[in-house]
């Protein structure tokens, strides 16, 4: 199945919230030309006053091209505010800082350095680790020195080569939930799969289990009215959505909560692509057959997850009620002996260390023999072309699976024109004919693999809050490289078709598009 053969069904629910994000983005349009408009007029009335913001874009860029931060981030916008000096430094105050604040960044670090002390590094583990592996445990100590989640050995995990599975299993241990359930995901929408969902949901919460939901507003804004909030609490669901919009009033908008977590009882987690939106199951089919993943965990390594979950939801607004008591959503998980190494990790944009990207440019410097990605967009930077170009180099199998039916065709004309660049070097595409691959999968040597919400894009290495299990020796690993192994069979290879093409032949608006990914 082809672009020529996409489906005919369409999304028929759209919320009051499209609204609401279309009215956002006129008034800040607005505000960017009308202030544009005063600067202008003001530059023409006075001379001086056009000198002045010339020198001061001049020295603007010269504090961008200083910035510790990736060179493919700096180069649009010191080109805009170069062309349009004006205009440029506008937006570049308007969006293109990474939106937090100092009360807010101080507010993730006080809320961290709390939960990280109920989750310390067993030195012994790690020691294990490192006695096995030095390579791993070198990826795993990159982990815990950057973002403070240690790695466990007692924990047990399953994995779903589908989403719709990953549900079914998910909501059986819903249902067995006796004490918390917590779930945070980018998007939900009000239809099927999550009408299944909340039914369990509320059950439970009038039984007196404690549950909470978290959603980002941007991810759900075209599925979920205002009310959906005061709907949930109606039913004894806490539910609180990160970052809403609020046109020119919210600085921290650029910054969206990416993950996908469902933790019950602090002894099952699970997480992966799929948010809690039809599609992602294979309710509806809006770009053909949609290829999602997912992992439930069992035992200690659960409490990163819990942590993770605690951190957004007790530091996104100063005005809520903040957890007094964390230690007792930690409690003793029953042994579950070895079934190999798992360390859950998450990445914050607030800190600036890039450590989802981090953790595939590790993988990808230490493989053998081949790494395996998939992934529904890939817009990367100079450092990770290099790095998937140089392992294809070294004579490692490296291969990546995207969609054969985009849901953002400009989105998808970004990620083929990378194809010639790294087909060329020996990286060998796959797209995923029957329709749109959204997992986030990684697989090295049979010893390593990921699963997470990370996309291959400036979205998620730079601007989202995202999450992550990285694993070693663990007993699905076998189960992952099958996956990949039946995937490739649906896909269709287009690395002959890339690796002959002239790099002029890839069009001037995708070499635009390239250079405006990292503002979007």
């Amino acid at each position: 199945m082809g672009y020529s053969k996409l489906t005919t069904e369409k999304k028929t629910y759209v919320g009051n919230g499209v609204k609401r994000l279309i009215f956002a983005g006129i008034a800040v349009i607005v505000n960017v030309i009308w202030i544009y408009n005063l600067i202008v007029i003001a530059g023409r009335s006075f001379t001086i006053f056009d000198n002045v913001v010339r020198i001061v874009a001049l020295l603007l860029i010269i504090q961008i091209y200083g910035k510790q931060m990736n060179a493919a981030l700096k180069m649009p916008w010191m080109i805009l505010i170069g062309i349009f000096p004006i205009l440029g430094m506008i937006l570049y105050f308007s969006v293109g800082l990474s939106g937090s604040t100092k009360n807010m960044r101080r507010r993730f670090e006080k809320i961290d350095t709390a939960l990280f002390q109920i989750i310390p590094q067993d030195k012994a583990v790690a020691e294990e680790l490192k006695a096995k592996d030095m390579t791993a445990y070198s990826q795993s100590s990159y982990l815990f020195s950057y973002t403070g989640f240690p790695v466990y050995n007692n924990t047990s995990m399953r994995y779903y080569s589908n989403a719709l599975a990953g549900l079914e299993a998910q909501l059986e241990d819903l249902n067995n939930a006796k004490s918390f359930i917590f779930m945070e995901y980018h998007a939900i929408e009000v239809s099927e799969a999550f009408e299944r969902i909340e039914e369990v949901l509320a059950r439970k919460a009038q039984e007196g289990v404690e549950v909470r939901l978290f959603y980002d507003d941007v991810g759900s804004i075209g599925f979920i009215n205002r009310d959906f909030v005061n709907r949930m609490e109606e039913k004894g669901i806490h539910c609180r959505c990160f970052n809403p919009v609020f046109p020119l009033v919210n600085v921290f908008l650029n910054n969206r909560d990416h993950r996908k977590i469902t933790v019950i009882d602090g002894r099952i987690g699970y997480t992966g692509g799929y948010n809690l939106a039809d599609e992602y199951f294979g309710y509806k089919h809006p770009y053909g057959e949609w290829k999602d993943t997912g992992v439930r965990l069992e035992g200690e390594a659960v409490h990163t997850l819990t942590a993770v979950f605690l951190e957004m939801w007790n530091a996104i607004r100063a005005t809520d009620k903040d957890d007094k008591n964390a230690e007792r959503f930690f409690s003793e998980c029953e042994p579950m002996g070895y079934h190999g190494f798992i360390q859950p990790y998450a990445d914050s944009p607030l800190d600036h260390e890039n450590v989802g990207e981090n953790v595939y440019l590790n993988l990808l410097g230490s493989a053998n023999e081949y790494i395996y990605f998939m992934t529904p967009y890939l817009i990367i930077d100079d450092e990770m072309i290099n790095a998937f170009t140089l392992a294809a180099k070294r004579g490692v199998d490296v291969r990546i699976i995207t969609p054969g039916i985009p849901d953002k065709k400009a989105v998808n004309n970004m990620t083929k024109s990378y194809y010639s660049a790294l087909c060329q070097s020996g990286v060998r595409i796959y797209e995923y004919t029957p329709g749109f691959c959204h997992a986030k999968m990684c697989i090295c040597d049979d010893k390593m693999a990921t699963c997470g919400t990370i996309n291959l894009d400036y979205r998620s290495f730079y601007h989202h809050f995202e999450n992550g299990v990285w694993m070693y020796d663990s007993e699905i690993i076998k189960d992952i490289r099958q996956d990949f192994e039946a995937t490739f069979k649906e896909c269709h290879e287009v690395t002959e078709a890339y690796r002959h093409t002239d790099k002029r032949r890839v069009m001037l608006y995708q070499y635009i598009l390239r250079l405006v990914a990292p503002l979007l």
